[in-house]
């Protein structure tokens, strides 16, 4: 795999720290939810809201590795393939 670090753009990066930010106050909610004796019902369902946030979030971060991985000079078609499905294989476990 590939030393070379690969940062999202700022566009994606504003969102994705919208994105995350947004997260952090769902976790946050999910804490007062389990403090206050919440139905578990309920804490399920914004568990598995905030999984659902993580993975769009993911999802944009993924995009922007995919583009900057597949437009790498340094390294032919195929080792650019095999390095983005390895990250998409540990990103999906």
């Amino acid at each position: 795999m590939s030393d070379t670090v690969r940062s999202i753009s700022a566009a994606s990066r504003d969102e994705v720290l919208l994105r995350l930010r947004r997260i952090e106050g769902q976790v946050r909610g999910i804490q007062r939810m389990v403090e206050e004796g919440r139905d578990c019902r309920d804490i399920v369902m914004q568990i598995n809201a905030t999984k659902a946030a993580l993975s769009s979030a993911n999802a944009i971060v993924l995009e922007c590795y995919a583009r900057n991985c597949l437009g790498d000079v340094e390294h032919s078609p195929e080792e650019a393939v095999t390095e983005l499905i390895n990250v998409m294989l540990k990103a999906t476990r």
